[in-house]
C-alpha cells in the first residue's frame, strides 16, 4: 500500500509518497479553476504501480467560501429570526470604527425563510409545528429551487423534534441536501448555529462536485480520505456531509506535520509558520496541537472543534505596489499560480514577494526547486528598477522594503498567538516551512526574539507529509449545562460518562456506515467550561476526573486571563468527543554523520542585499549535507521544494534527521 499526501496551495500542489520504505517529493503547478487536475497530473507523473492511499488536501471549500462562490442555500428558521446571520452579534471588530463592515450574508435575504413553530428554552413545544405548515415550507421549496437546504430552529439543541420533521419532509420530496443544526452542531447560541449549518449547507455542493470528479479520475485502493481541519482525516462522504470540517485542510496537516517532527527531535513548545505562495499560516503546538471552538473565518464564527490556526494573506506570490497615497503595501491579493510572480514567466506583470527576494539575492534564479524552474531575474530587476524609479527610491531599497512589509504582516499575526496570549516566544522554537517559509523565519526569529529556528527537510511539501502521518478522526460535540453548585461531582462524572458514551456510539456507527474499520480506536474527551456567570468558555481535557477538570481549568483561566476563581461555581456547557483511527506512519532514519560535509556541499558564492548593504553568502546544496555540519550566515540552502536563507549572525546545523537548526549566533 502506497500512501500518498496531497496538499493543494494557492500555487503548488505538493505530493509526498510513502510506498513502505522511502519517501518520494514531487510539486505540480495548481490549477484554480479545476483543482483535481493538478492532483491526477502529479499522480501519473510519480508513475504509482501499487495499490494507493489518497490522504488529500484541498482548498475547495475554502475558496468557495472566500470568494462566495457557494450552492443557493434555502435556510429555514424559526418565524421572526430569518435576519439572524445579519444581525449577528454586538461585538465591534474594532472599538474605535465608527462605521463597521460586517461580512456580507451568504445566503440572501430571499432565502431566508421563517417557519411557524417554537420551541421553548427548556425544550418544551411553545408552537406545534403543523402539516399545513410543512406543506407551505414545501411549496417553498419548489418555488426557490434551492441546491441545499439549512434548517436551524430555536432550541433544537434541546429538543430536535421540529427540524426532524422538517427534515424528513423535505429530503422525502426533493432529494436535495438537507442539513439540520441539531444534527450537525446541537449547541446552544442561536447565530453560531445558524453560521454553521447554513455554510455547511452553502458549501456541500460544491465539495460533493468536487470530489466526486476527483474519485472519478484517480484510482485508489482505499476510499479518499480529506484533511480535516481538526487534524485528523475523514472519508469522502464526510466531507460531503460536513464540508465546513475542511476549511483549513491543508494548514492543519502542516501542524500535525510539525508536531511529529517536534516529537521525534525533541523539541515540545513550537510556533509553526506555514508561508506558501498565497498566504502565512500559524498555530502554536504544546506539545499537542492548541484545538479551538473560537476560531473564525472570513469573520464568521465557526464554532466547530478545529486546531487553532491564524491566517494572512502574505506569502510569496502577495502583490507589492505603491497605493495612491504613495505608501508601499504588500498582499492580501496574491498573483496565485497563474500568472504567478514576474520571475515565473507566465505573464506576471506585478511585483511580489518572490520577486523581491530573487532581486535581493536570496533566490538563486539557476536553484529554484531543485534547478527544475529558472527564473526570470532579468524581467523582475527591470520592473523593480522601473518602480523604484517612479517613487525616487534606489531598487534594492524598494525590494528591501518589499520583505520588510511583509515581515512586518507576518510578524503581528505571529504576535496574535504568543505575546497576545500571554506567551513568551522565547520558549518556543519556530518552525518554519511552505516554500517561502525558510526565507523569512530568522528574521521573523530575531523580531519576537526567538533564538531558535528548524527548518525541516523538504519543507516546501511538508503540509502534503503531514497529510501521510495523520489518522482517521471523527468529532462530535454536544451541548450540556452541568452547573457545580446543583451536582455533586460523582453526579457529574456519570452524566458526563453517559453523553460521552452516546457520543463514541455514534461516531463508530457514522465511521463504519463509512466502510472504515473501527476495531482500534483511541478516544480523546474534552468540555467546554467557564465560571458561572461568564460568556466566554474553555476547552480543557477531560480524564474521568471532574474535580481535576475543574482544577485544569483554573490553571488554564490563569494563564489566558491571569487570573483564576478556583472558589466560583464552575460550569460544563459542551463536551466534544475525538475518536482516532490509528494509521501505519513512515519511520524517518537517521542520516550519515559527516560536519566536514558543508564544504563539499558548497555551490560557490553570490552577491547578496542585506540591510541596505551589498555582501557575499555562500551558496549550498541542502541533500549533499550531512549531519553535524555547520553554515555560517550570510548563505543560501537550496532543495527541491525550497529555500533557506541564513542571515549574518546567524549559524544553521544539519541534525539527525537532514533539517536545518538556525540559532542566532549571540545567542
Amino acid at each position: 500500500m502506497v500512501i500518498l499526501g496531497v496538499d493543494t496551495g494557492g500555487t503548488f500542489t505538493d505530493f509526498v509518497c510513502f510506498d513502505g520504505e522511502v519517501l518520494k517529493i514531487h510539486k505540480v503547478p495548481s490549477t484554480p479553476t479545476d483543482p483535481h487536475k493538478a492532483v491526477v497530473e502529479g499522480i501519473e507523473d510519480l508513475k504509482i504501480s501499487s495499490g494507493l492511499l489518497l490522504h488529500y488536501g484541498t482548498t475547495v471549500a475554502t475558496n468557495a467560501f472566500l470568494e462566495r462562490k457557494g450552492a443557493k442555500v434555502l435556510l429555514l428558521t424559526t418565524a421572526g429570526f430569518e435576519d439572524v446571520l445579519v444581525i449577528a452579534r454586538q461585538n465591534r471588530p474594532d472599538l474605535y470604527t465608527l462605521s463597521i463592515k460586517r461580512p456580507e450574508p451568504f445566503i440572501s435575504h430571499d432565502l431566508r425563510v421563517g417557519v411557524h413553530e417554537r420551541i421553548g428554552a427548556e425544550g418544551q413545544i411553545v408552537t406545534k409545528l403543523t402539516v399545513d405548515e410543512i406543506e407551505r415550507v414545501k411549496e417553498t421549496v419548489r418555488s426557490l429551487q434551492p441546491e441545499a437546504i439549512a434548517v436551524v430552529f430555536l432550541f433544537s439543541f434541546l429538543n430536535p423534534e421540529h427540524e426532524k420533521q422538517i427534515g424528513e419532509a423535505v429530503r422525502e420530496a426533493f432529494k436535495i441536501p438537507t442539513f439540520l443544526s441539531s444534527e450537525l452542531f446541537p449547541q446552544y447560541r442561536e447565530y453560531e448555529r445558524t453560521v454553521v449549518t447554513g455554510l455547511n449547507a452553502y458549501l456541500s455542493p460544491i465539495m460533493e462536485k468536487h470530489l466526486k470528479r476527483l474519485s472519478e479520475n484517480v484510482v485508489t485502493s482505499l476510499p479518499i480520505r480529506v484533511m480535516a481541519s481538526s487534524g485528523g482525516t475523514i472519508t469522502t462522504a464526510q466531507a460531503i456531509r460536513r464540508p465546513i470540517e475542511t476549511l483549513l485542510s491543508g494548514p492543519a496537516a502542516g501542524v500535525v506535520a510539525a508536531t511529529y517532527l517536534g516529537r521525534l527531535t525533541g523539541f515540545q513548545k513550537l510556533i509553526t509558520f506555514d508561508m506558501g505562495g498565497t498566504s502565512t499560516d500559524v498555530s502554536l503546538v504544546d506539545i499537542n496541537p492548541t484545538v479551538t471552538s473560537e476560531a473564525e473565518f472570513g469573520g464568521l464564527p465557526v464554532r466547530i472543534p478545529i486546531i487553532d490556526i491564524r491566517t494572512i494573506g502574505a506569502g510569496g506570490g502577495s502583490i507589492a505596489k505603491i497605493d495612491s497615497g504613495g505608501a508601499l503595501k504588500v498582499g492580501p491579493e496574491s498573483s496565485g499560480a497563474i500568472p504567478g510572480p514576474i520571475c515565473y514567466n507566465r505573464g506576471g506583470k506585478t511585483l511580489t514577494v518572490t520577486d523581491a527576494n530573487l532581486f535581493l539575492g536570496r533566490i538563486h534564479p539557476n536553484h529554484f526547486l531543485g534547478g527544475r524552474m529558472a527564473l526570470d531575474k532579468e524581467h523582475v530587476d527591470k520592473e523593480i528598477e522601473c518602480v523604484a524609479l517612479s517613487v525616487g527610491i534606489p531598487a534594492e531599497d524598494l525590494a528591501e522594503g518589499i520583505i520588510e512589509v511583509a515581515n512586518s504582516n507576518m510578524e503581528r499575526v505571529l504576535r496574535s498567538i504568543t505575546v497576545e496570549r500571554g506567551h513568551d516566544p522565547a520558549d518556543y522554537t519556530l518552525v518554519a516551512f511552505g516554500g517561502a517559509g525558510g526565507l523569512h523565519a530568522a528574521e521573523l526569529a530575531e523580531r519576537l526574539s526567538v533564538g531558535k529556528v528548524l527548518v525541516p527537510r523538504n519543507a516546501g511539501a511538508f503540509c502534503a507529509l503531514g497529510a501521510v502521518l495523520t489518522d482517521m478522526t471523527r468529532t462530535l460535540t454536544k451541548s450540556l449545562l452541568l452547573t457545580q453548585d446543583f451536582f455533586t461531582a460523582p453526579t457529574i462524572e456519570e452524566i458526563l460518562e453517559q453523553e460521552f458514551s452516546i457520543l463514541r456510539k455514534d461516531a463508530v456507527k457514522e465511521l463504519e456506515s463509512d466502510g472504515v474499520n473501527t476495531s482500534t480506536i483511541l478516544l480523546e474527551k474534552y468540555a467546554f467550561l467557564r465560571y458561572k456567570g461568564q460568556s466566554y468558555e474553555l476547552q480543557v481535557a477531560y480524564n474521568n476526573s471532574v474535580t481535576e477538570l475543574f482544577n485544569d481549568f483554573d490553571s488554564l483561566h490563569e494563564r489566558f486571563y491571569s487570573f483564576s476563581r478556583p472558589n466560583f461555581s464552575h460550569e460544563i456547557v459542551a463536551i466534544f468527543l475525538r475518536l482516532i483511527v490509528p494509521i501505519n506512519k513512515p519511520s524517518f532514519p537517521t542520516i550519515e554523520v559527516d560536519s566536514s560535509s558543508s564544504e563539499k556541499a558548497k555551490l560557490g558564492e553570490t552577491n547578496i542585499f542585506y540591510r541596505s548593504s551589498l555582501c557575499k553568502a555562500a551558496l549550498y546544496d541542502w541533500s549533499s549535507l550531512k549531519a553535524g555540519a555547520e553554515i555560517a550566515g550570510a548563505a543560501i540552502v537550496f532543495e527541491a521544494t525550497s529555500t533557506v536563507f541564513v542571515p549574518p549572525s546567524w549559524i544553521a546545523k544539519v541534525d539527525s534527521y537532514a533539517n536545518l537548526i538556525l540559532n542566532a549566533a549571540l545567542s
